[in-house]
């Protein structure tokens, strides 16, 4: 297994200290802060951890979030959890995610046993070119990356775990106004074990990916600007259907919505055959310098 997939799959293994109570480590992919997907992903690996003292197998089926502060790269994430309720169908569990005393990070999550049900509908996918018919993402030269703010040439020097083929590619240098959707192909770079438990942690890890981004398409600002603040206010993620992050999803968003320094985006992740397997949405603190005050 390459380092960037087995690190991300060590940072998910969060260790537990007692029957609520975990523990998990932070890596610096070049953001500034913790990543909040690195928080999504821990959090739900701890409530489906606290799962296994119901009898019969219940996965997540939803969770909602709000970034309350600023995560510390340098320190550990202790991570609490209770277990609400265990009802003869549903399970939930609320997660506080804490650093240096202070909760920085809530999470509530549903679980479900599985069943039947008579109705079943979804949305058809986008018709968009196949992954393998876009071309991968190409290195920016190194007189470019030199031009970037040092945290945006961290992100963009590192190698991570997901590759990511974006169907309308978008210079982000000098970036153009263009309407608020995008199609993003993703998958973790290297094939992994089959537990359900992983790959729903790992998509929660993936889906902060480009979503908030997608709000500043129509005012032609980007995350790699100097003067551009960004940050996730809260997140939510329903699974609809069995599926593997190391195959190619499909993460087609949209943005219907910016105001009062905040965006929102919603995002639907497909299968490549088809199936929608989950949905997102976000919204998220965007403010560009000198034109808000603290």
């Amino acid at each position: 297994m390459t380092a960037p997939v087995s690190e991300l799959i060590e940072l998910l293994s969060l260790e537990r200290l007692e029957d609520n109570l975990f523990r998990g480590q932070s890596r610096d992919i070049g953001t500034k802060y913790v990543f909040g997907g690195q928080v999504l992903g821990q959090a739900l690996s701890a409530a489906q951890a606290t799962m296994d003292a119901v009898k019969e197998p219940r996965s997540a089926h939803s969770l909602h979030a709000y970034f309350l502060r600023a995560g510390d790269i340098e320190a550990p994430i202790v991570y609490l959890v209770d277990r609400t309720r265990d009802g003869g169908s549903f399970s939930v569990r609320r997660v506080t995610a804490v650093q240096h005393g202070q909760p920085i990070f809530f999470l509530a999550a549903s679980f479900q046993r599985e069943e039947g049900g008579q109705g079943q509908h979804q949305l058809s996918m986008p018709e968009v070119p196949m992954p393998e018919d876009i071309a991968a993402t190409t290195d920016l030269a190194p007189e470019q990356l030199q031009k970037l703010p040092s945290k945006v040439q961290r992100w963009l020097s590192r190698q991570g775990p997901f590759e990511f083929r974006h169907v309308y590619p978008r210079d982000e240098l000098n970036p153009p106004k263009r309407p608020p959707f995008q199609h993003v192909w993703f998958r973790l770079s290297e094939r992994v074990g089959d537990a359900p438990e992983l790959h729903r942690a790992l998509l929660a890890y993936a889906s902060d990916f480009h979503l908030l981004g997608t709000a500043t398409f129509p005012h032609g600002i980007s995350y790699y600007q100097p003067n551009v603040l960004m940050a996730s206010l809260d997140h939510a993620l329903w699974f609809h259907r069995p599926f593997r992050a190391d195959e190619w999803l499909l993460y087609s968003i949209d943005s219907p919505s910016a105001q009062d320094g905040r965006g929102l985006a919603r995002g639907q992740i497909y299968d490549r055959h088809g199936k929608l397997v989950a949905s997102t949405a976000q919204e998220g603190l965007i403010r560009v310098a000198n034109e808000t005050k603290d």
